[in-house]
């Protein structure tokens, strides 16, 4: 059984940093892309970031573009997600998930395995 479990969530300052990791373990990492998406109380889960399989390709959601980096280090089973001049509006739970082991994709329904989610608290 996959399982993935994120950490590095927080309290930070407006314009600070954190750096989000994934752990994946129970199943095959390295031949799969991955993806980080979001949510908050009352909303629609939304894409964050995407990743291929062999990390050559990465997608961004337009709020987060030139301000998070996502990254994979297969040797650890583990993707990143950096970001850098965090925003109030970037609050919210935190979720990495497994995609598809072809493309790259920003809708949810074809990640079939989750996290439990890590809290990112932006404070202004």
């Amino acid at each position: 059984q996959v399982q993935l479990v994120e950490s590095g969530g927080g309290l930070v300052q407006a314009g600070g940093s954190l750096r989000l990791s994934c752990a994946a373990s129970g199943g095959t990492f390295s031949t799969y892309s991955m993806g980080w998406f979001r949510q908050v109380p009352g909303k629609e889960r939304e894409f964050v970031a995407a990743i291929t399989w062999s990390g050559g390709s990465t997608r961004y959601a337009d709020s987060v573009k030139g301000r998070f980096t996502i990254s994979r280090e297969d040797a650890k089973n583990t993707v990143y997600l950096q970001m850098n001049s965090l925003k109030p509006e970037d609050t919210a739970v935190y979720y990495c998930a497994r995609g598809p082991r072809i493309g790259i994709f920003t809708y949810s329904s074809v990640y079939d395995y989750w996290g439990q989610g890590t809290q990112v608290t932006v404070s202004s």
